[in-house]
């Protein structure tokens, strides 16, 4: 179940159904809020979804959220009870919670070595800040790539999870998403689909994906939103 519309400043906290599911807080374009819902999604977890304005926060996110942030997971709806935040965390947490579909590997060193890889993985999200706000930073962002595409050749397999998406594929996907953001806010740049051949086959590998699919924002809608976030009026309910 989803809201639908972003609540923000002002709006009265939305009533949800006593019935024992999860409540995830998000916003439709965030990408590691878009991390939580792939994991959700692919254990086929049944949860609730509040959205949040993030210009114009809600005063009760505080109450989910200490630090104002989404995701956040929400366990219970009991006063007192414990949410969730940060995007790995909450991925690792559901992992492990429900066992169906593992995308974490069982054997400790296997999964601290995917968690090691996903660390490496700030170098591309922070390339994308620096084009976003500063249109710089495409050179940082290959260096970053680079060392994804290295990695899946030396896997030899079409997903980072193996012959099926994984921790690793979810948890990098709403940035592979967001690639025609980039060459749209850079005019002159185009995505090396050969130096990336394996990212570049990866990316139409998730895309026909069905957790991919459930929650996939299309690069038309992407580029709409960010003009009006730019413009100072983001439109948080472009999609609803």
């Amino acid at each position: 179940m989803s809201t639908g519309k972003h609540y923000a400043k002002g709006s009265p906290k939305p009533v949800l159904p006593d019935d024992g599911q999860l409540r995830l807080f998000s916003m439709r374009f965030c990408p590691y809020a878009q991390r939580a819902h792939l994991v959700l999604n692919a254990k086929k977890v049944p949860h609730h979804t509040v959205y949040i304005n993030l210009t114009e926060k809600p005063e009760w996110l505080v109450d989910v959220s200490p630090l104002l942030k989404v995701p956040a997971l929400q366990l219970s709806a009991e006063k007192g009870q414990p949410s969730l935040i940060e995007s790995l965390i909450i991925a690792e947490y559901l992992d492990e919670k429900y066992p169906q579909n593992p995308l974490l590997p069982k054997d400790p060193l296997k999964k601290a070595q995917e968690k090691i890889l996903l660390e490496r993985f700030s170098g591309v999200t922070s390339a994308f800040y620096k084009i976003f706000t500063q249109s710089t930073g495409i050179d940082d962002f290959s260096l970053a790539v680079d060392i994804f595409e290295q990695e899946l050749a030396k896997r030899g397999t079409p997903f980072f999870g193996g012959d099926k998406p994984g921790y690793v594929d979810y948890m990098i996907w709403p940035w592979l998403e967001r690639l025609p953001l980039v060459e749209f806010a850079l005019k002159d740049y185009n995505f090396d689909a050969k130096r990336f051949a394996k990212i570049a086959k990866l990316i139409e590998l998730l895309k026909a994906d069905d957790v991919v699919k459930s929650f996939y924002v299309t690069p038309e809608q992407h580029i709409e939103f960010w003009k009006t976030r730019k413009a100072g009026n983001a439109n948080y309910d472009l999609l609803a």
